[in-house]
């Protein structure tokens, strides 16, 4: 790090008087003053001060505001915040970056950049090394997607973690999510990081922080955490004599062919891909996806087509305004190649290939997207009709089957699971949560019975599962998340891409194209929509909205919604709900309204954007004149979202 010269120092002293005056005058918050003292007082950069003080000198407190207004702490998805600001200084643009970034991330304590990383990897080191107690060296596990300073992040971290007598591992280049939540299982590691914000837009980056099973950092560790990151107020360590320091170890080509292993028992019927001619455009949209997806779907026996505009990796994501699958618009390109190339697929995968979004083609032969909730019900109810016809599933062991999914993934797997005389468990919004049940299952195996657990195959831990646990068929949220496999804990696109294949690959020895197989599933089990809607607010000011809009429904629920009397208010931040194993669900903000014509919403701050989320819900029981009762569920959604705008904004 480059030490603060004196002269900056001297300056920045008198910069300090200023902010005083202007938190008087109410153009700068107590809280962005205090937070920017505490950075100046703890930075080893030089480019700290001459950051704050053009801002300052520019009277732009607005952006100072947003840049300090608090200080990153652990939501549904670790760290995460801009690191590229909306002012960039000259002092943070310096020469400049790879893929014309700037030199150096965001000054800021709201902001993800190398004080703020600092502080988050050795709290994180701390919390592992009680863990591993004093007779060996904890061992993290990084990774990296292809964000701005994602891998500059990484190796930072890596270093970090060896100077302070850690082992680490870090892969050679960009890999997803999934991948990391893998290789810290495979490795008997005691945690990991992921650098990346996920589908978040281009000037954000993130750390998300993963413990030794694998999975997210669940609220008890991350409480720890915070602990002992704020109990770190500067970026300054000491280095461990070099006979006490970690090493460095770099993951390749051997951990991605590990990896890969374990996706390709994913398929229930490998038999159906044999001599397959389907044709798949695939985008990762710059991302890590087609490292894995790409060869993978090709040994299988797919015609790949991929979008060279997006196979550059590029965190700036040049070609779509969100590198988000979820979003119609950034699938554009691909669907585009596959009207010339007539494809019968698309899939994309965001930047850390941890969702996935589809289109595919109709029986008019015009490509369609299908939503996240119908991906997951499409694969959910395919995986258990396969696991009974394998005999992997029976009567007499249906009962230790489950489905998972958050409480804002659709009601159809409800229908879905109770069809198939299997259980459902209902998780809060976070992937975490669905991990955590997996945890529960394992644990709840003896000790003497399951040995190694990560050692053994996947046919040897489903069997262990079925006898004294339950065995998880598979699991998702409606935001383009999935998981078919216990032995990865977070959603994972790629796996997904394999699945998804498999379905694909199903319908079309049935004769029917995907969305017919949809139809059929409604007509089954009833039409189930779902709309996703969501109010963005940014910076100090829009955060402070949103909780204030959060609130107010937890203060003054409605009674009536759109002509339709309330029947129930679930307030998940301060009632004690439990789901459907008996477990006392973790408070969190969210609010969810049932009406008495069968329709809900739940609205929700989210954990990792600036943004409030809105779920709809609309469904109808199974009826033979499914139009029908698509059009009267779609009016019904539309009309709902109408009176929740209007509601909100005299909230």
């Amino acid at each position: 790090m480059t030490r603060i010269p004196p002269t900056i120092r001297l300056e920045m002293s008198a910069i300090h008087e200023s902010f005083s005056a202007a938190v008087a005058n109410g153009s700068l918050l107590e809280s962005a003053k205090s937070n920017i003292t505490a950075l100046l007082a703890g930075t080893t950069s030089a480019v700290a001060p001459l950051a704050v003080r053009e801002l300052v000198d520019a009277g732009a407190w607005e952006e100072l505001n947003d840049r300090f207004f608090k200080t990153l702490a652990f939501g549904t998805g670790g760290l995460r915040g801009r690191t590229i600001g909306r002012i960039v200084t000259k002092a943070e643009q310096g020469t400049g970056g790879p893929n014309g970034r700037p030199e150096h991330p965001c000054v800021g304590t709201a902001t993800m950049n190398f004080y703020n990383l600092s502080r988050a990897v050795r709290g994180l080191i701390t919390y592992a090394k009680q863990f591993a107690g004093p007779d060996r060296k904890p061992v993290l596990v990084f990774a990296h997607d292809t964000r701005h300073f994602s891998r500059d992040f990484a190796e930072f971290c890596a270093k970090t973690c060896a100077d302070l007598g850690c082992d680490a591992y870090l892969f050679e280049g960009a890999r997803s999510t999934p991948q990391l939540s893998f290789a810290v299982r495979e490795l008997r590691a005691d945690g990991g990081v992921v650098l990346t914000a996920s589908h978040n837009p281009a000037h954000d980056n993130g750390f998300k922080a993963y413990f030794n099973d694998g999975a997210q950092i669940v609220d008890a560790h991350a409480d720890a955490i915070v602990r002992e990151v704020n109990a770190i107020t500067s970026e300054r360590y000491e280095v461990l004599p070099e006979s006490e320091r970690g090493s460095i170890t770099i993951l390749g080509a051997e951990m991605d062919a590990r990896y890969v292993s374990l996706l390709k028992t994913l398929l229930l019927k490998p038999s159906l891909l044999e001599g397959t001619s389907t044709k798949i455009v695939f985008t990762n949209l710059h991302g890590t996806g087609g490292h894995i997806n790409v060869p993978m779907l090709r040994e299988f026996g797919f015609e790949v087509l991929t979008v060279p505009e997006q196979d550059i990796q590029d965190g700036r994501f040049p070609t779509v305004e969100s590198p988000n699958p979820e979003n119609g618009p950034a699938l554009k390109m691909a669907i585009d190649l596959a009207e010339q190339s007539g494809a019968e697929i698309v899939i994309g995968t965001d930047p850390d290939a941890d969702r996935m979004g589809v289109a595919v083609r109709d029986a008019a032969g015009k490509m369609v997207l299908l939503t996240g909730n119908q991906i997951g019900s499409l694969m959910a109810w395919y995986r258990l009709k396969t696991c009974f016809e394998l005999g992997w599933l029976t009567n007499a062991n249906r009962n230790r089957a489950v489905l998972i999914k958050t409480y804002v993934t659709t009601e159809l797997q409800h229908a879905i699971a109770d069809g198939f005389g299997v259980g459902i468990v209902d998780t809060l919004t976070g992937f975490k949560y669905i991990a955590g049940k997996l945890r529960k299952y394992e644990e709840a195996i003896p000790a003497e019975k399951k040995g190694d657990y990560r050692s053994l195959s996947q046919a040897q831990t489903r069997a262990l599962r079925l006898e004294y646990s339950r065995f998880f068929v598979f699991g998702g949220e409606e935001s383009y998340g999935y998981l078919g496999s216990d032995a990865v804990r977070d959603k994972d696109a790629n796996g997904a891409a394999l699945m998804f294949a498999e379905v694909a690959a199903y319908a079309k020895s049935v004769g029917k194209t995907l969305p017919e197989l949809m139809d059929d599933v409604y007509t089954e089990y009833g039409y189930y929509l779902e709309i996703g809607k969501s109010l963005v607010m940014e910076g100090a000011d829009g955060a402070a909205k949103i909780a204030a809009l959060a609130a107010s429904y937890a203060e003054n629920p409605p009674t009536e919604v759109d002509g339709s009397a309330v029947l129930r208010v679930r307030d998940f931040a301060k009632q004690d709900l439990f789901d459907q194993e008996g477990d006392l669900l973790p408070k969190e903000k969210m609010l969810f309204v049932d009406l008495a014509d069968g329709r809900s919403f739940a609205v929700r701050p989210s954990g990792t954007e600036p943004k409030i989320k809105f779920y709809l819900f609309g469904k109808k029981a199974p009826v033979g004149e499914l139009a029908a009762a698509k059009e009267s569920v779609k009016s019904g959604l539309a009309s709902l979202w109408s009176w929740i705008e209007a509601d909100a904004a005299k909230r």
